[in-house]
């Protein structure tokens, strides 16, 4: 029982970590959308 409650616990506080991580203004799904954005603005200003 105590070894199910420590597996759950972990389970929990790496999908916290992970969520507060990703999600949120300042997250890493942000900064690649930013990063993503100005790639595609340099590339667009680019003339052949």
């Amino acid at each position: 029982m105590r070894q199910l409650l420590m597996t759950m616990l972990l389970i929990v506080t790496v999908a916290l970590l992970y969520m507060s991580f990703a999600q949120g203004e300042d997250g890493a799904n942000a900064k690649i959308t930013n990063s993503g954005s100005r790639i595609a603005d340099h590339l667009s200003r680019i003339s052949p």
